[in-house]
């Protein structure tokens, strides 16, 4: 197994860290245009794996030759996000760089599955399934994971119970109108519509549409990376494995859940073929008008790019 990271930064390099510490890969490609920064960061995950003990071998590069026939190759490459940045002010940079990634990366391992990480999600997930040529089930993007996640995290600090026993349904897309789903949140199998009052949930919710920003708001000059990259190795891990795990993650949808030609955050079944189902609950009204939107507003900015 050979996975490549595209994008050096915090949220490539901590990818990249977490996949050598699960051992998901015989070799790890970290690839960055910045000449220095992803052969020095290389070499240092590789010089703890005699300490670790995990035998995963590192390479470092500014070019994609050493990424050839790489299984997964991961892209987190664009600016971040900052104080007062929506996530559509970075589309036309992001997709000119994700662009010309995916182009290389796909060069060299023309059999690969992408997972996008690179903001805005839903948007550069299309790009580099439209410049891949891939089918669908190859080209995923990273979202439902880590908003439903920082939902999670959120109801177990309000009720102040084990993020473990906490679990909980973010759709859409991976912005201010994504949707996410109490009525499938539940602590131990007990829907939090049980446990919390309306407006409790409802400020939980608006804490999870803004996960992100807020972050920004604090860290001043960059934007989230730990959970952003626990959560594409998550779905590495169900893929190399091929776990069938379900999880909420960007897809491109034909006609599920009434909507099509763009992608949007929805549960999937994640097995070594990548997207192998895409599993459709049972929406009322306003939920499926919320996605409705929130899909709308994927497709409108898509159609800016004019790709």
């Amino acid at each position: 197994m050979k996975i490549t990271v595209i994008g050096a930064g915090n949220v490539g390099a901590t990818t990249a860290q977490r996949l050598v510490d699960k051992q998901l890969a015989n070799e790890i490609v970290l690839v960055d245009v910045i000449e220095g920064v992803p052969q020095g960061k290389g070499l240092d995950m590789y010089e703890a794996t005699p300490v670790e003990k995990t035998d995963v071998r590192v390479v470092g590069t500014n070019g994609y030759d050493e990424t050839a026939n790489s299984d997964i190759v991961i892209i987190t490459a664009g600016i971040a996000r900052k104080p007062g940045m929506s996530r559509d002010d970075l589309m036309n940079t992001n997709s000119a760089i994700v662009k010309s990634c995916t182009e290389a990366a796909v060069a060299k391992s023309p059999r690969s599955i992408i997972i996008v990480v690179s903001n805005p999600l839903d948007v550069m997930t299309y790009v580099a399934w439209k410049v891949s040529g891939f089918e669908k089930q190859r080209v995923m993007g990273m979202a439902g994971v880590l908003d439903a996640a920082r939902f999670r995290t959120f109801i177990a600090m309000e009720l102040n119970v084990s993020v473990e026993d906490v679990n909980a349904f973010v759709l859409g897309g991976h912005g201010d109108s994504m949707v996410p789903l109490p009525r499938y949140s539940t602590v131990a199998g007990i829907p939090i519509t049980e446990l919390l009052s309306q407006a409790t949930i409802d400020r939980l919710v608006k804490r999870t549409r803004d996960g992100g920003i807020e972050i920004v708001n604090y860290l001043k000059t960059g934007s989230a990376y730990y959970a952003p990259s626990a959560s594409a190795v998550l779905m590495t891990e169900a893929i190399v494995r091929d776990k069938k795990r379900i999880l909420p993650c960007a897809a491109y949808l034909q006609g599920e859940y009434g909507l099509k030609d763009t992608f949007v955050g929805v549960p999937v079944k994640l097995g070594k073929k990548g997207i192998e189902e895409i599993i459709q609950i049972t929406l009322n009204a306003d939920e499926q008008t919320a996605l409705n939107k929130s899909a709308d507003d994927v497709k409108q900015s898509i159609a800016k790019l004019k790709i």
